[in-house]
């Protein structure tokens, strides 16, 4: 019996490297000689480059960078060979680097993702898969930029300093210097939301707040990116600011789609095919698959319904296990899940749950491989049960 397992982690507890273990573990407790292969899976956020080594077997490799607020850290990245690399922007500037108490959402900056690209480029690569979400930033990839070697100029020819608030200032974009070699470099952005750039979708006023920015801090960052977006108009010839997924990452995609080779796709398409997720569903009878939390944000490009379209399309029935079922979650079920269970059955403190996950997803994987092999027993109909 062939059984995948393609969670997504359970942020704070679990990468989704041992979810898939957990669950394997309570599988094989039921089917001790069960056909089980694992491949841990990620939506393009947090998690995403610990999901593609683990099922790629590429290399991790890290660079001294510049965080979201400019102070030095160690950033991980991923080379995944044949000059493909692959690079989490929330390494170098994520939201969780930084504490509430630190957050400065007018002067984050995404520098240290541009950073990281350098680094894969120095390494040989020209294909480059960015995955955008849990940004602390908010410059629509303005920081990426100068990283890069564009200058942001103002009306006196002075560079721009960190930060989305300042590209109010902005007059005018100078890439005369702009690594050469990424004329020649592709980009793949793995994104989980079709948020644009600007507006009440946007970038500041949607995801801002999470990042520590006021009502005030929110409008004024808008009309910045709004400023910006006009610039590099003017500088393209073409404007991106309303096209899917802009908003994403504080808007971090915006500035590379503007001025590089750049597509974007679903997050947990990219990941499921450098994963080779569809590969694995064959002849498999069930599907195991999971995240933190499920309720109706996770019909917005979330890795469980991103795994139940792959396995509809062999009639694969998916089982989610998570940690908390929200509200709205049983809109999951139209979009290809089975069934789904909270990872607890009962109250429980969040920071006990936390820490007691991987025992609580072997016991309900366990719990659910006995009812869905039970099912596989049942009569096809009341005619074929005994008298």
């Amino acid at each position: 019996m062939r059984v995948v397992i393609a969670p997504d982690s359970f942020k704070e507890s679990l990468s989704a490297a041992e979810v898939a273990q957990a669950i394997a573990q309570g599988v094989r407790d039921v089917i001790p000689d069960a056909d089980i292969v694992c491949v841990p899976m990620a939506d393009g956020g947090e998690g995403s480059l610990d999901a593609v080594l683990a099922a790629t077997g590429g290399q991790r490799r890290t660079a001294s960078v510049l965080d979201a607020n400019g102070q030095p850290c160690e950033a991980s990245w991923g080379w995944l060979g044949d000059g493909k690399a692959f690079i989490e922007m929330a390494a170098a500037a994520g939201l969780e680097r930084i504490p509430v108490s630190e957050r400065k959402p007018l002067q984050a900056s995404s520098y240290g993702v541009g950073q990281l690209i350098r680094e894969a480029l120095d390494a040989g690569a020209n294909q480059i898969v960015l995955g955008l979400g849990g940004s602390a930033t908010n410059d629509a990839g303005a920081g990426l930029l100068q990283a890069l070697g564009a200058r942001l100029l103002d009306a006196q020819g002075h560079e721009l300093p960190a930060g989305g608030l300042a590209l109010s200032k902005l007059d005018s974009i100078q890439l005369d210097d702009l690594d050469p070699r990424l004329g020649d470099a592709c980009f793949e952005i793995a994104v989980d939301v079709d948020n644009p750039l600007c507006g009440p979708r946007g970038a500041s006023a949607i995801f801002g707040p999470q990042k520590g920015a006021s009502e005030q801090d929110v409008q004024a960052l808008d009309k910045a990116l709004a400023h910006f977006a006009d610039v590099c108009a003017r500088h393209n010839g073409n404007d991106q600011r309303n096209e899917p997924g802009m908003g994403a990452a504080g808007g971090l995609g915006f500035a590379v789609k503007s001025f590089f080779q750049a597509r974007f796709r679903p997050g947990v398409e990219l990941v499921a095919e450098l994963s080779g997720l569809d590969a694995a569903l064959r002849d498999a009878q069930w599907v195991f698959t999971g995240e933190g939390r499920m309720d109706a944000q996770t019909l917005l490009g979330k890795t469980p319904v991103g795994v139940a379209r792959y396995a509809k399309r062999r009639n694969i029935p998916v089982v989610a296990i998570v940690g908390a079922l929200g509200e709205g979650y049983e809109a999951v079920y139209e979009a290809g899940i089975t069934a789904a269970f909270s990872l607890v059955s009962g109250p429980l403190a969040l920071e006990q749950a936390c820490s007691q996950a991987a025992g609580f997803l072997r016991q309900r994987a366990g719990d659910c491989t006995r009812l869905m092999l039970a099912g596989t027993r049942l009569p096809a109909s009341d005619a074929e049960r005994p008298a």
